[in-house]
């Protein structure tokens, strides 16, 4: 099931950088060919973008395809890597849990501003934030369960 979610949103965050690329090619063409820039694009790009990163990002947690130091393994027995890579993912779950709930306090706190050019809450922009939050802490339990039975 988290193999699926996290092919889900590695999918949607494509699918968000694509759709950022052809909302700016649009306002580049509209720019310099039609001399007139649509109002809506340059808040619409950023908006796909927040929703892209945080989708991948989560993603990311699952996936493992984040950066990571690897110098301080190398010296160690794989029993004590096995250790370091729980406790790490304890700590992305830790802080999954601060992005779900400062995430989810920034939405409300928004909630009633609007993005002029869209029309939408400023709360829609910011949503990824916690829900990123919360698909980080799951995937991040996923992975320290998979070490404790030393299945990955």
């Amino acid at each position: 099931m988290m193999d699926k979610a996290s092919a889900l949103l590695v999918r949607l965050g494509a699918f968000g950088l694509i759709a950022m690329t052809a909302v700016i090619g649009w306002q580049v063409f509209g720019r310099f060919v039609l001399d007139s820039s649509p109002s809506w694009s340059e808040q619409t790009a950023l908006v796909l973008m927040i929703w892209y990163v945080f989708l991948a990002a989560a993603a990311g947690v699952w996936e493992r395809f984040h950066i990571r130091i690897e110098i301080l393994e190398h010296r160690l027995s794989p029993p004590a890597i096995r250790w370091i890579r729980i406790t790490i993912h304890l700590l992305i779950a830790g802080f999954g849990l601060v992005l779900a709930f400062y995430g989810a306090q920034l939405a409300w706190l928004v909630r009633d501003h609007v993005i002029p050019s869209l029309g939408i809450s400023r709360a829609f922009a910011y949503l990824p934030i916690p829900l990123a939050g919360l698909l980080m802490t799951v995937f991040s339990i996923g992975r320290v369960r998979l070490r404790w039975r030393n299945e990955a």
